[in-house]
């Protein structure tokens, strides 16, 4: 094979080893294992600066080193030092790997650092041997065997012991991914490194790069091309279970965000029907009282002025006057107290049921407003639970008194429709209506808001249409069983 092809392949091996390197650099952050993080750093000072030296080696195979001509054993020194010094990260990154317990890390950094000990005196005696430039040749042979072979077998069995974690953690994918990254770097060290440059250093006399390609055909270079080449590529697929670890950190946080998000809402939903049950108990207390109370004292003082009224008789027109007067204005007053009681907890609701709770209560509206409420019904009656009937009565109130107040209408109708799994309720009005994407921007009405909210304790939904000038429909559907507050109906029947 001539020199351009043995550079084109030198170029091949550095760049499989620098691509790796570069890629592992910028990945290994990404790791929540502080072990893997630190070994994922050392592999990738040893991909870069052995990428580094393989193109060396191609450009002074070219002659294209500047100044190469002139000084050929500097840069062969330099290209010697940077060979042996690329091999430790390597048997670093494997041992990295290997140690599982932080007490044992140490020994990650004293065995390489050991090894280039032994390197170093190694080429300290050989010195004595060998003459320049032979002796640099001993020193990349003797930094192969030392250096390389160690290492890359180190780096091998801490992949090994990494797929057994993966697999452990049921990521197969990326245990089969550090698993042939383990038979590349251990082919790269037990065979690669093995078959060196012919010298006087045994056992290179014997098992050397000649002896390979008078072998196999092909020279050494290939073959450790090839393996740089595979144990770049599964390095590189490894480095995408970061990708995936950081999805499942992503997803876990989405989920424990919705676990929070879901818990609010939940306790939002209890302390609101706590609220329901309570204001309807204390609507149904004030209601009692009144009638009981108020209502029976102002009775007592109406028939109290009508006997005053009898006894004063023609005596004085002017004090028999006064007392009709006097007996008018508590009639009203009594009048008055009544419709708040109705409104406040109608007797209607618990006696004769929904239907002529709703007559009743659009009569009212009717007598006090002037406007037309019509009430219809569909569907065979189911009985409703005494939860269900507060809610729509209590929607349909606030319906109606939102049309008084601000709908400026002639006419609603009221309809109320039995479906085979739900009851639902349409309250629709004729009047000026409204920008409900305008009302949403300057912030939304706390009687819709409550009107959604007992809705949706019941299991139910909630629903408004409007538009300027086309009126407003209020739209609630429940179901005839409320599976969120059956557990609460008797809290909510206390005042309902």
């Amino acid at each position: 094979m001539d020199r351009f092809h043995i550079a084109l392949i030198f170029f091949v091996y550095g760049l499989a080893f620098f691509s790796m390197g570069l890629a592992t650099s910028l990945e290994a952050g990404r790791a929540s294992d502080r072990r893997l993080r630190r070994a994922l750093g050392f592999l990738a000072v040893f991909g870069l600066l052995h990428g580094l030296h393989e193109w060396i080696e191609m450009f002074e195979l070219l002659g294209l080193l500047p100044g190469v001509q002139r000084a050929p054993i500097a840069w062969m020194s330099v290209r010697v030092v940077m060979l042996a010094l690329s091999f430790p990260p390597l048997g670093i990154f494997g041992l990295a790997l290997a140690w599982e317990r932080p007490q044992r890390r140490h020994l990650d950094l004293l065995i390489p650092l050991g090894l280039v000990l032994l390197w170093g005196l190694g080429c300290l005696v050989l010195r004595s041997f060998f003459a320049l430039p032979e002796i640099l040749f001993v020193a990349d042979v003797w930094a192969r065997y030392t250096l390389a072979i160690p290492s890359a077998l180190m780096a091998a069995v801490g992949l090994v012991l990494q797929c057994r974690r993966f697999q452990r953690e049921e990521l197969t994918y990326f245990g089969r991914s550090c698993l042939w990254a383990a038979v590349a770097f251990a082919l790269y060290g037990a065979i690669g490194q093995l078959f060196v440059r012919k010298t006087g250093l045994p056992p290179s006399t014997i098992i050397n790069q000649d002896q390979f390609q008078a072998w196999f055909g092909f020279p050494i270079q290939l073959l450790r091309a090839m393996t740089a080449v595979l144990a770049a590529f599964f390095i590189l697929r490894l480095l995408r279970a970061f990708e995936l670890e950081v999805q499942h950190k992503i997803a876990d946080l989405q989920e424990a965000r919705l676990r929070d998000a879901e818990r609010r809402e939940a306790q939002r939903r209890e302390l609101f029907k706590h609220i329901v049950a309570a204001q309807e108990s204390e609507r149904q207390r004030i209601a009692l009282e009144l009638h009981d109370e108020t209502g029976q004292a102002l009775t007592a003082v109406g028939l109290g002025l009508r006997g005053l009224e009898n006894a004063v008789g023609d005596c004085s027109s002017h004090a028999a006057t006064n007392l009709r007067h006097l007996e008018e204005l508590v009639t009203h007053s009594l009048n008055e107290l009544q419709r708040i009681i109705s409104d406040l907890r109608p007797s209607h609701l618990d006696d004769l049921g929904l239907p002529a709770a709703l007559r009743w209560y659009a009569s009212e509206v009717t007598e006090r407003s002037g406007i037309e409420v019509n009430v219809s019904f569909e569907g065979e009656p189911v009985s409703l639970a005494s939860a269900v009937k507060t809610t729509l009565f209590r929607v349909a109130q606030e319906a109606l008194t939102n049309v008084v107040k601000h709908a400026d209408a002639s006419a609603v109708c009221l309809e109320l429709t039995y479906l085979e799994n739900d009851v639902q309720m349409r309250v629709v009005d004729n009047g000026c209506g409204f920008d409900q994407d305008l009302m949403q921007m300057q912030g939304r009405s706390w009687g819709l808001i409550g009107m959604q909210e007992r809705a949706s304790l019941l299991g139910g939904c909630f629903r408004l249409f409007s538009r300027p000038g086309e009126g407003t429909t209020v739209e609630v559907e429940i179901p005839y069983e409320p599976k969120k507050v059956m557990d609460h109906e008797d809290s909510l029947a206390a005042g309902g």
